[in-house]
Formats: structure tokens, C-alpha cells, sequence
């Protein structure tokens, strides 16, 4: 399997089941079981859906010297991954809370405390050995984007949300990534000129859209192909945060064994639509051979 270096945010989650959007004021509410805390943060999830389909995943993060801090390493640890990049730099270790609604839309409050004001000083051997960067859109990752092009490794990187197509906080993760990963949030009516001005712009091998439960839309702009994929509808739906993730995740592991474009992302497709059957965003990730049971299936 690739060795794959994933270098982007950990925060602790708390996810919260509400009644509805809107949300209406009442003074307390008594829901068993609806309230889970747990680790989180882009690349934890990452880490933990690359490490369930088989990768060796190095990570390199930032906590807080505090107790959240110390149960990412333990947790880290339990899995057999190495620890030496994961540094207490920070304050605190950043937090979000998620509430979500039996439809499974979610609204998300994340806290990153001081993480975009640190910064993480990367040494060249960090990358010895890996297949592949996922450097994720936070501030300490982009001195990894330049070391990263330079060695020669394949860079992937999701943006999730974009203001424009020069977006000036993901310019830099656009401009060098191989394998771009983004959500329709917030994209108007157009998809197809958006992708195709983005491949058009950063030169990107690959680009994908995720458009939640409406599947998603590959680009390739160097073959000029441009193609949607459904949804799997599998049904038991409890919470979408993280989908995004592991569809990046899934995509990623395939693109590296081999697997052509199109064949990735209806691996990917499935392996986002059996995670979210839960309701952390670091939970629910099956193995490479469940999920192609399920795909038989």
C-alpha cells in the first residue's frame, strides 16, 4: 500500500442531534445518547479513513499541551502511527461542536484557536518515503506545498469551499495541487465552467466536485473530460459531516494502487456513503475488502 503524508488540522468535535433547522430556543433539552465528543479535525479524519483502507499514513499536526492533546496521540498510538510530527505548538488544542438533524444536514461551529497564527518548521526528510502529500487547506501546511512540488511527490489537497476561482486564501493549494478536491457549497449555477476554469487555471490532473447526495463531478483537464457520477443511495443516513473527507480519502488511496480516474471516484462514492451511517466525522470508515464485498454486492 502508498505511504501517504497528511499534513492538516486536529480538533476535538462535539456532535450535537437537534430537533430541526431552524433551531428554537427551549432552556434545555434531554436527548439520551445524542451527544457525542470525539477526535477529529480534517486530517485526523484523513488519517484514520486512509489507515482503515491500508495505507501507511504519516501525520503531521498541531495540539494544544492540554488533554485533548494527549488523547490524539493516544489514539494515534493505538493505531501503530508514528507520533514525532504530531507537536504540541498551540495553546489550545482547537474544538468544533456539529448539530445535526435526523436528515443528516449539519451546521458546524469550528474554534481553530491560535493554529493559523503558528507556524510548523518542515524539514526536507519529513517526506522521505511517502507516494503522496495530502496537504489540507490550513496555514502551517503551505511551507509543505513548495517541498513537496520540489521532491517530486504528488500533492492532494481538498479546498471544500470557495469564494471564487482565485480565491486568495486556497490560491497556493490550488496552484500546486495534482488532485483538487472541492464542494459545490456555494458554487452557482455553472459547475461545469467552474471546473473546467479551474483545471483552465491551476493546470490540475485531476478535479472533482462533490455535490453531497448528487454525487459528483470529475474533470480532467489535460484529456478534457468531464463527467458526473452518481450517489450511492444506500440508505441509514445519520450525520454527512466528513463525507467530504472521506471521499477525498477513498479517491486518494485508489488513485495511488492505479485505479483510472472514474473507477476511483465510484470507490470513493461508496466509501463516503457507508461512512456516513455515522455520526462522528472520524467514524465509520470501512477497510478496502469490505468495501468491495459491498460493491459486489
Amino acid at each position: 500500500m502508498s505511504r501517504i503524508l497528511v499534513s492538516g488540522l486536529f480538533n476535538m468535535e462535539t456532535t450535537v442531534r437537534i430537533r430541526g433547522f431552524p433551531v428554537s430556543y427551549y432552556p434545555i433539552d434531554y436527548d439520551f445518547f445524542g451527544v457525542t465528543s470525539s477526535l477529529s479535525g480534517v486530517a485526523f479524519n484523513l488519517t484514520k479513513a486512509l489507515t482503515a483502507l491500508g495505507d501507511t499514513v504519516v501525520p503531521v499536526s498541531m495540539t494544544g499541551q492540554d488533554a485533548a492533546g494527549e488523547l490524539f496521540l493516544g489514539d494515534l498510538r493505538a493505531m501503530g502511527l508514528q507520533t514525532d510530527y504530531v507537536l504540541p505548538k498551540l495553546k489550545e488544542t482547537p474544538a468544533s461542536a456539529v448539530l445535526y438533524d435526523e436528515t443528516g444536514r449539519r451546521q458546524i461551529y469550528c474554534d481553530l484557536k491560535d493554529i493559523q497564527d503558528t507556524a510548523y518548521d518542515f524539514d526536507r526528510s519529513i517526506l522521505d518515503g511517502a507516494d503522496a502529500v495530502a496537504a489540507c487547506n490550513i496555514n502551517f501546511s503551505r511551507p509543505l506545498l513548495d517541498l513537496a512540488r520540489d521532491t517530486g511527490k504528488l500533492i492532494a489537497t481538498d479546498v471544500h469551499v470557495l469564494s471564487g476561482i482565485d480565491d486568495a486564501y486556497n490560491r497556493n493549494f490550488m496552484e500546486h495541487a495534482d488532485i483538487l478536491f472541492l464542494s459545490d457549497e456555494g458554487i452557482p449555477s455553472g459547475k461545469e465552467d467552474f471546473v473546467r476554469a479551474l483545471g483552465a487555471r491551476y493546470h490540475n490532473r485531476v478535479i472533482v466536485l462533490g455535490m453531497g447526495d448528487r454525487g459528483a463531478l470529475l474533470h480532467l483537464p489535460a484529456e478534457n473530460v468531464l463527467l458526473e457520477q452518481p450517489a450511492f443511495a444506500i440508505g441509514g443516513v445519520v450525520n454527512t459531516v466528513g463525507a467530504g473527507d472521506a471521499l477525498f480519502s477513498a479517491y486518494l488511496h485508489f488513485h495511488l494502487k492505479g485505479l483510472c480516474p472514474e473507477e476511483a471516484l465510484r470507490r470513493a462514492q461508496l466509501f463516503a456513503a457507508l461512512k456516513i451511517r455515522e455520526k462522528g466525522a472520524a467514524r465509520g470508515f470501512v477497510s478496502e475488502k469490505e468495501l468491495e464485498e459491498f460493491l459486489r454486492g
